[in-house]
């Protein structure tokens, strides 16, 4: 063994992985799983029985959680699939830039600037005309595989 310290160059990031194995057969209605690779929520799932060859095979019908797109995918059963980590937090909304981008209060009293108004129609009216109001509102902010979107509102009175 040589006394010599090794020096390792990552180009990895830190954090934890943003997605984890869970086995196909496991996956329920409303849980979520990675399809082609983006994060959804599964709207249905249906179990074939083992046929001439083997594996019985899961088909999952899933909603992008970000993009409302509907994915569909084939999985035999006893198959590992990626799950994402999926978080929400909840932030106080400051203000709304001209340019799409809002401002938002973390618990911890600093602010969050990096995220952009929702792509949702209604939502985006609610949230405009909220502010406009002069209301309080507190946004649920989703955040799964390194992407984040605002996807509910909620009213907690006049300020």
């Amino acid at each position: 063994m040589s006394d010599e310290e090794h020096h390792f160059e990552s180009k990895a990031d830190a954090g934890a992985s943003k997605t984890y194995p869970q086995q196909a057969g496991t996956i329920r209605k409303s849980g979520y799983i990675v399809i082609k690779g983006r994060p959804c929520k599964v709207v249905e799932v249906s179990t074939s029985k083992t046929g001439k060859h083997g594996h019985a095979k899961c088909h999952f019908v899933a909603i992008d959680i970000f993009t409302s797109k509907k994915l569909e995918d084939i999985v035999p059963s006893s198959h590992n699939c990626d799950v994402p980590h999926v978080n929400r937090t909840d932030y106080q909304l400051i203000d709304i830039s001209e340019d799409g981008f809002v401002s938002l209060l973390t618990d911890n009293g600093s602010t969050k600037d990096d995220l952009r108004l929702p792509t949702d129609d209604a939502l985006l009216t609610q949230i405009k005309e909220g502010f406009a109001e002069g209301k309080d509102l507190v946004v649920s902010v989703m955040s799964a595989m390194g992407e984040e979107q605002i996807n509910a509102l909620k009213d907690i009175g006049p300020k």
